[in-house]
């Protein structure tokens, strides 16, 4: 409540309240009108704080997800006001003339920015030097004229998210284009503009520099606490991929040193280990219990329990029949008692 109450005091030393002259008025006003003194509005400062935090909450969001806002003010008093403030949060601004199709010609105004581009590359790499004087003359006339209407948005790649319009009756070329292009609209709405042509109104006094500071400065803060946010957020999301990155090699480093263990370990599936797979150790092709091999119980070999020379043996079965004639365990086979004959 006090930041409202002060916020309300700024704007009434800034002289937002301020409206034209009655005869001048737009009935669809009506609700943002506080009262008449000597013939002028006086706007309701109660409505123009809750519009500008509507306002800059939503252009707040709209900055913290990575889209561009446009500023727009062509008045003679809000020029410099508005670049500054668009310059301070990176955002592209027009402030000298608004160019015809600007947003529903985007292509054709890219070519233009694209082409004072090539010239300014030329100034830099030495290819003015390479030509007439006459030539270069040209050259930097036509810089200068495009860079001063089209300097604020040269490094706009594509069609912005939303238009912020001092005196929405003044840029109505913009305002048209941008309802055309579903963009979102953000507006300061004099007494003798309409609120509804723009999604968010904040009603205030468009004609003062203190009024359009103020509230252009206001917009710009939420714009730029905005983009702190997203770039926190970034922060945070190297932070935890780098985390996981280590993570993942931990379990990796760790995994191959089990792996070794395993393969050295009783049990384990590597070469040595009994009761693994296809390895030297006892338990798969020379283990127990297995196919053959050396080792104990194995189906041949030299060892008891096989066949071949030793007793209980038959042929390279464990506990099989004796070797040669197939006898049951326990019985001669060959020259050994119980073992498989040669």
């Amino acid at each position: 409540m006090e930041n409202n109450t002060s916020l309300q005091q700024q704007l009434l030393e800034a002289g937002v309240h301020f409206g034209h002259l009655k005869k001048k008025w737009n009935p669809k006003m009506l609700p943002y009108i506080f009262a008449e003194k000597k013939g002028i509005h006086i706007i309701d400062l109660n409505k123009t704080v809750e519009g500008l935090q509507d306002a800059a909450a939503a252009l707040k969001s709209i900055a913290k997800s990575g889209k561009k806002i446009m500023f727009v003010a062509t008045k003679k008093q809000a020029k410099e006001i508005v670049a500054e403030a668009a310059k301070r949060v990176n955002m592209p601004y027009v402030t000298e003339r608004w160019l015809g199709g600007m947003l529903t010609n985007f292509a054709t105004i890219r070519k233009s920015v694209k082409k004072m581009q090539s010239i300014e590359k030329m100034l830099t790499d030495g290819t003015f030097d390479s030509i007439t004087k006459k030539e270069r003359l040209t050259l930097t006339r036509d810089k200068e004229k495009m860079e001063k209407v089209l300097g604020g948005i040269a490094q706009l790649a594509r069609v912005p998210a939303a238009l912020f319009l001092v005196d929405i009756s003044h840029e109505h070329i913009a305002l048209a284009e941008a309802r055309r292009l579903g963009i979102s609209t953000f507006g300061m709405v004099d007494t003798n503009s309409d609120p509804t042509k723009v999604d968010f109104a904040v009603p205030a006094n468009d004609d003062a520099t203190k009024s359009i500071a103020i509230v252009t400065n206001y917009i710009a803060a939420a714009i730029a606490e905005g983009l702190a946010e997203r770039a926190n957020e970034k922060t945070d999301d190297v932070v935890e991929e780098e985390e996981a990155e280590n993570q993942s090699m931990k379990f990796e480093l760790e995994g191959g040193d089990d792996r070794g263990e395993r393969g050295r370990r009783p049990g384990g599936p590597g070469r040595g280990g009994p009761g693994g797979g296809a390895g030297r150790g006892p338990g798969g092709g020379n283990r127990p219990g297995g196919g053959g091999g050396n080792r104990p119980g194995g189906g041949g070999g030299n060892r008891p329990g096989g066949g071949g020379n030793r007793p209980g043996g038959g042929g390279n079965r464990p506990g099989g029949p004796g070797g040669g004639q197939r006898r049951p365990a326990g019985s001669g086979g060959g020259n050994r008692p119980g073992g498989g004959g040669r």
